[in-house]
């Protein structure tokens, strides 16, 4: 892992590429790199989570909001994103707790317009405490299949925001007379199943399993401005690296269907052919591939 820390600010940049994982004990060399990338802003977290005063350690549950985008393009990269809200702005939808705020018109991604997500993409990363976003290439999502591809994007943003955030506090000058085994975090993950977390990696930070509390939201994009605020993050993201591969294939119109099996899209890859970054696992490509 590459952390920068930022001399102008107490940002932390977070960039990241993972040739090779741990899955239970079983090394796996990926058939591609994973790249994360992200930023945590220290001062931030430190404030407003770490403290001396016991009962607000019981009530500063740190929250984390971990969503994708791109399982169901034949195209490209599945995204993942996690986000880590200001306090305050973190919590149900429909107790609005972001009225008033730089973010008041976040919700799920799939309910607002490309322009209003455009808007709050940068907003997201200039507010939320901390952020991390992995970019799954096609080749590894059919190296593990999409499902795996998404669970594994999932868990290592969570695992790598949890290491900066533990670390920062392990760091942190009032540190040890902070109760740090009463600090809680949840992880609100979109969907109806949560990756399984590497936690041999958190002991050397002594940080108990039961400190982590991961959780599976479904349509949890609606129902949570943290949720809601990765989904921003890995929409946006995905769609950036489409209008990349579009301006490198014009002819494949990959800027209007964004990967997806549009009618489109397949007569552009019936006349062009199967780009390398075409996922070869999903049946379409894999009859075109044929054919050809």
């Amino acid at each position: 892992m590459h952390i920068q820390h930022s001399t102008e600010s107490s940002a932390q940049i977070i960039d990241i590429n993972i040739e090779h994982i741990d899955v239970k004990g079983q090394y796996i060399q990926l058939a591609a790199p994973i790249r994360l990338y992200g930023q945590m802003n220290t001062a931030e977290l430190l404030t407003q989570y770490l403290t001396n005063d016991n009962q607000e350690a019981e009530k500063s549950i740190l929250q984390i909001g971990v969503d994708e985008a791109g399982r169901g393009p034949l195209l490209g990269s599945v995204n993942v994103a996690a986000a880590i809200l200001p306090a305050t702005w973190s919590g149900l939808i429909e107790e609005q707790p972001l009225k008033d705020t730089p973010l008041s018109i976040l919700t799920d991604s799939k309910q607002l317009s490309e322009k209003k997500r455009d808007i709050l993409y940068p907003l997201v990363q200039q507010h939320a405490i901390g952020y991390i976003i992995a970019d799954i290439p096609a080749a590894v999502i059919d190296q593990v299949n999409i499902l795996q591809a998404t669970m594994l994007g999932m868990r290592l943003c969570t695992e790598s925001l949890l290491e900066v955030i533990f670390k920062s506090f392990s760091t942190a000058e009032n540190a040890k007379s902070t109760s740090l085994n009463q600090f809680k975090v949840e992880v609100l993950f979109d969907g109806n199943r949560c990756p399984d977390l590497n936690y041999d990696s958190f002991k050397k930070l002594e940080v108990a399993p039961f400190a982590i509390d991961c959780q599976a939201w479904v349509k949890g994009d609606a129902r949570h401005t943290s949720i809601a605020a990765a989904s921003i993050l890995a929409k946006v993201s995905r769609d950036e690296s489409m209008y990349t591969l579009d301006a490198q294939y014009p002819e494949y119109g990959i800027a209007k269907h964004k990967g997806y099996p549009t009618r489109a899209h397949m007569e552009a890859i019936e006349k062009h052919g199967v780009l390398p970054t075409h996922r070869r696992s999903f049946a379409p490509v894999r009859k075109a591939l044929e054919i050809q």
